[in-house]
C-alpha cells in the first residue's frame, strides 16, 4: 500500500484492501482468544460457583471461535482465498424443485450474511408459478471460494408441500456449481467470433418500475464447450456483455485447468443428474428433522438454523476430507 501508483488500479487496490482487513481481523481474533484464554486460566485458581458458570460459558464461546479459525487452515487450493460465482438450477420437482431452488438462495445469502461477505445477483430465471428456476450470483469475500467449493452438488429437499391442498410430502431436488472467480489479468484465454453466439433479450423483471424496456440482458453460448452463460444485472447492454464474457473467460479457464492437472473432481465436481440417488445433502423436514451430508456423515437435526445459513459445521468437515 506504500507503493506511489498503489491507487491508479482502483480495482486491484480495493482487492488489496480487503485482504489486509481480512488479515487484520484474523490476528486481532487470535489476540483476543489468546488473552480470555489467559483470564480464564487465572479464574481456575478462584473457582466457586458463581465463577464455574461464568467459566462454562466462556469455554463454550472460545470453543466456537476456535472452531471458525481452525476453518482458515484448511484452505489449500490455487483459488481458495478468491471470490466465487454461484449457480442454482431446479431440479426434479416441478414448483416444489423452484420454491426449493429460492430456499437455497436464500440460505446461502444468510450465510453470506454471517460471514460478512458481499454478494450480487447476476441472472435470475423466475419459476412459473413460485420460485426461480435458475440463478446465478458472485459473492465476494475472504477464501469465498475455499468455503463454498465443497458445496456443489444436489442438494435434496424432503417436506410437506405448501402447494399441495392435500398436504402430501414431497422431495424436491436442485443442484449447485462453483466456479471460482479470476483476475482478468491470470486469464490467457482467446475466445473466437466464431466459436460463440450472442443473444440480446429484455431483462426479467418484477413489474412496475422494476421492469427492464431495453434488451439489454445478454446470453453467450460457447458452442465448443457447450457452455451458456447469461447476465442480466447490470443497466447496459455493453456492460452485461462484459460480465458475461468475463464468467465464460473464468469457465473456460478452469476446463482448461482441469484438462491440464486432472483435477475435475477438485475444481468442477462431477456431473451429476439432478435427481433421486444423486445428492451430497438431504434436508428432511417430515416426518422427523434432519440435515445429512451424505460425504461426511455429519448431521443435525436443526433444520431451520441449517436454512439460516449455519453451514460451517457441513464446510468444515468438507474442508478436512479434501
Amino acid at each position: 500500500m506504500l507503493e506511489p501508483n498503489f491507487w491508479d488500479d482502483k480495482k486491484q487496490s480495493e482487492t488489496i484492501i480487503n485482504e489486509l482487513n481480512a488479515l487484520k481481523e484474523t490476528i486481532n481474533n487470535l489476540e483476543t482468544l489468546e488473552e480470555e484464554i489467559k483470564t480464564n486460566l487465572e479464574m481456575c485458581d478462584l473457582l466457586d460457583s458463581e465463577l464455574e458458570t461464568e467459566l462454562v460459558n466462556q469455554i463454550q464461546k472460545i470453543e466456537t471461535q476456535l472452531n471458525e479459525l481452525e476453518i482458515e487452515t484448511l484452505f489449500k487450493g490455487p483459488y481458495d482465498s478468491g471470490n466465487a460465482i454461484v449457480e442454482i438450477h431446479s431440479g426434479a420437482g416441478g414448483t416444489e424443485a423452484c420454491d426449493w431452488a429460492m430456499m437455497l438462495f436464500r440460505m446461502y445469502t444468510r450465510w453470506c450474511d454471517k460471514k460478512h461477505f458481499s454478494y450480487e445477483t447476476i441472472y435470475e430465471q423466475p419459476g412459473e408459478e413460485a420460485g426461480i428456476k435458475s440463478i446465478s450470483f458472485l459473492v465476494k469475500g475472504m477464501h469465498a471460494f475455499g468455503y463454498l467449493k465443497n458445496e456443489r452438488g444436489v442438494h435434496r429437499l424432503v417436506r410437506l408441500s405448501p402447494f399441495d391442498s392435500n398436504a402430501r410430502r414431497h422431495t424436491s431436488f436442485a443442484s449447485l456449481e462453483v466456479t471460482p472467480l479470476l483476475e482478468q489479468k491470470n486469464i490467457d484465454i482467446e475466445i473466437k467470433d466464431t466459436d460463440i453466439r450472442i443473444d440480446v433479450y429484455r431483462s426479467s423483471g418484477n413489474g412496475g418500475q422494476g421492469v427492464n424496456t431495453t434488451d439489454s440482458a445478454v446470453r453467450i453460448t460457447h458452442f465448443p464447450s457447450k457452455i451458456v452463460v447469461t447476465c442480466q444485472n447490470e443497466r447496459s447492454q455493453i456492460q452485461n456483455k462484459e460480465k458475461a464474457m468475463q464468467i465464460l473467460k473464468n469457465k473456460l479457464f478452469q476446463l482448461e485447468q482441469e484438462k491440464r492437472e486432472q483435477e475435475l473432481k477438485n475444481l468442477k465436481g462431477e456431473q451429476m443428474d439432478i435427481n433421486f440417488g444423486s445428492q451430497i445433502r438431504s434436508y428432511v423436514m417430515h416426518p422427523y428433522s434432519m440435515v445429512k451430508d451424505h460425504r461426511t456423515n455429519v448431521e443435525t437435526s436443526n433444520v431451520s438454523k441449517v436454512l439460516d445459513g449455519d453451514l460451517d459445521l457441513f464446510m468444515k468437515e468438507n474442508l478436512k476430507r479434501c
